[in-house]
């Protein structure tokens, strides 16, 4: 899929505006100069950048409530999907924060921030921080039964999960709620036929 055909699906399927489209073509430009020095995303995918990451981010706009106080992206990286949902986002009040472990990524993360004229905040490692979003967001951060535990044991409020996973996302749920169940929703990821969107409710 090439940059004009995803940027046709964000306008007509994703609602997103014209800015945000300008705002994610920089984005995108930030990331791959910055991968010729720091491994941000696999050379291998910088080619489908669009689609892999830009496209892959994008379609979770579908399943967040723009109306709630915070989102939390846990393991940003180079800002997939973080960075992509605070692009879309049009509500002042609705805050995207982003947590990351690596210091060359929270630098990189901050200088995206400042250059596109984003609300987001950057955060550390989330082992050393308090996290009270509404909203939980994660691509490649974990396995499932991790991001459960992190979730439950660091998110002091009931919150949705909402998660980018591969075609064994059944099987890793079967796992992850053997003991304890939490209500949740699968849903087909639009760039690729067997991955999937995890939408989960901890309580």
């Amino acid at each position: 899929m090439q940059q004009s055909e995803v940027i046709n699906i964000l306008k007509r399927d994703l609602n997103f505006a014209e800015d945000s489209i300008e705002k994610l073509k920089k984005f995108t430009e930030l990331v791959l100069e910055e991968n010729k020095n720091h491994n941000l995303i696999s050379k291998s995918t910088e080619s489908i950048i669009w689609e892999r990451h830009v496209l892959d981010s994008a379609q979770l706009v579908k399943f967040i409530n723009f109306n709630l106080v915070s989102l939390a992206d846990l393991g940003s990286g180079a800002g997939f999907p973080g960075l992509v949902i605070d692009i879309f986002n049009k509500n002042k009040r609705f805050h995207v924060k982003l947590y990351e472990k690596s210091p060359v990524k929270r630098q990189f993360l901050s200088r995206v921030i400042s250059n596109l004229g984003l609300k987001a905040s950057v955060f550390g490692d989330i082992k050393d921080e308090f996290i009270d979003s509404d909203v939980i967001v994660c691509r490649a951060f974990k396995k499932l039964d991790q991001i459960i535990q992190v979730s439950r044991e660091i998110i002091q409020k009931p919150h949705k999960l909402i998660i980018l996973k591969g075609q064994n996302a059944q099987d890793e749920l079967n796992k992850s709620l053997k003991f304890k169940k939490y209500p949740y929703k699968l849903e087909n990821s639009i760039t690729n036929k067997d991955s999937k969107i995890i939408l989960m409710q901890i309580d």
